[in-house]
């Protein structure tokens, strides 16, 4: 064979070997979207176990929106792409000692990268999607709110599903977030879904959720750049906002994503944990927001929503949050028409966020052995959860026979990789 004919067949064998690649990516993918209707309609058909509604469900006279099912062409491979390009790119955080007036000109000019306050078409279907999803027979409603990227969304986060469904396997749980309604999020709730739980991720409409509420005004002129949105991330204000509004319209319970249920829920109503009380006196000195149990329209939720748009501010830590909700209980909770249950500490907080560390620690003596023994005890017969305080113990390890490894074997449902603190998507 000739050098050139020798040259020619690779040629050919180059350019075979590229349609037949491009061929197996177009089938992977158009198998994948395959896989995603289809699942998306055996979780559909799967949730048929009934189960008696405890908590206050809302009703419409409306007609119900299209199914989810129907949705799942507006999730374009394109728009896939664009999610990714959103994930990697900078946090968005105003610059370190900017001015009042310069934080401000700098959230003008990014409001268009702010997803969160998209209005679109999506996002417009999302009081329908609440309704048809809670038209499940619900053995109580659960909210949860996702504002960071999806691969921010790690094994910690998915125990806290795990340990939800553990306690109230007829339960439903909503995820607000616009990262999460993606295929990617999908991907994520699967194995969950796959075994019966009903669990959901929609695209919160602010617009809709602040309307004819307290913090509609707030949010127009937050919305238009009007307003200072502080040196903390707005996120985290939002999301502090978000639960108030969505429990207030709907009703239920709010958890925050690092909280570890460990008791039902369903004798719960109206109630809000402190975090911390007087040692001499017994009463408490400070409430937290981490976890909610509110019927729909209740007038303390309302106090909240108010005080949050009129005190507004993005600079203090937990200003908008835990001492945001003690603020207003230390003037209502003496007043008649509000009806509410401080729990104490041992409902939701049984380890304040400095100490929590304590808990991913195993025995270093017989006397701390005796001491888990009856810590586990204690949690047990006493307390509905734990909050995991993530910011102070998301990169610490869990040790075998520590507290946290025993309530996580206790309390998990699927219990892969529930010692772990990578993210899911970490080696994609």
């Amino acid at each position: 064979m000739s050098r050139m004919d020798s040259r020619l067949l690779s040629l050919a064998k180059f350019h075979i070997f590229c349609t037949l690649s491009l061929a197996a990516i177009i089938f992977i993918i158009y198998a994948d979207s395959i896989i995603y209707n289809d699942s998306e309609k055996s979780v559909e058909l799967n949730d048929k176990a009934p189960s008696p509604v405890l908590l206050q469900t809302h009703s419409s006279a409306g007609h119900l929106i299209k199914s989810d099912i129907n949705r799942i062409a507006l999730h374009s491979m394109q728009e896939e792409t664009l999610e990714v390009g959103r994930e990697i790119s900078s946090p968005l955080v105003p610059p370190f000692n900017a001015t009042e007036e310069e934080r401000i000109a700098w959230f003008r000019s990014k409001l268009p990268k702010f997803e969160i306050f998209k209005s679109d078409k999506f996002a417009r279907q999302f009081h329908g999607r609440v309704l048809e999803f809670f038209n499940k027979k619900c053995e109580g409603k659960f909210f949860m709110t996702w504002i960071s990227p999806v691969r921010s969304f790690g094994s910690r986060e998915f125990l806290s599903m795990e340990s939800l469904f553990r306690a109230h396997p007829h339960g439903c749980l909503m995820i607000l977030s616009r990262t999460m309604d993606s295929r990617r999020g999908y991907r994520i709730l699967k194995p969950l879904q796959d075994r019966g739980f009903k669990v959901h991720a929609v695209t919160p409409d602010l617009s809709f959720l602040f309307k004819n509420t307290p913090a509609e005004a707030w949010f127009a002129e937050m919305k238009g750049g009007k307003k200072d949105p502080g040196g903390i991330p707005l996120a985290q204000n939002l999301s502090n906002l978000m639960r108030l509004a969505i429990l207030y319209k709907y009703g239920g319970v709010y958890l925050d994503m690092d909280f570890i249920v460990l008791n039902s829920f369903l004798g719960l109503r109206n109630s809000i944990g402190a975090q911390s009380l007087d040692v001499a006196s017994k009463n408490w000195t400070r409430l937290n927001n981490a976890v909610l149990v509110f019927d729909m329209n209740h007038p303390l939720l309302y106090k909240f929503m108010e005080e949050f748009a009129f005190t507004f501010d993005g600079n203090k830590w937990g200003h908008n949050g835990p001492y945001l909700v003690s603020r207003v209980v230390r003037r209502v909770q003496n007043r008649p028409g509000y009806n509410f249950t401080i729990l104490p500490p041992i409902a939701f907080y049984p380890v304040d966020w400095n100490r929590i560390g304590g808990l991913f620690k195993k025995p270093a003596s017989q006397a701390h052995s005796r001491w888990v023994k009856a810590k586990l005890l204690q949690l047990s017969g006493e307390t509905y959860g734990v909050h995991l305080w993530n910011k102070q113990s998301s990169r610490v390890a869990i040790e075998e026979g520590s507290i946290m490894q025993r309530l996580i074997s206790d309390h998990c449902v699927i219990c892969s990789d529930i010692y772990s603190s990578e993210r899911i998507f970490s080696n994609e």
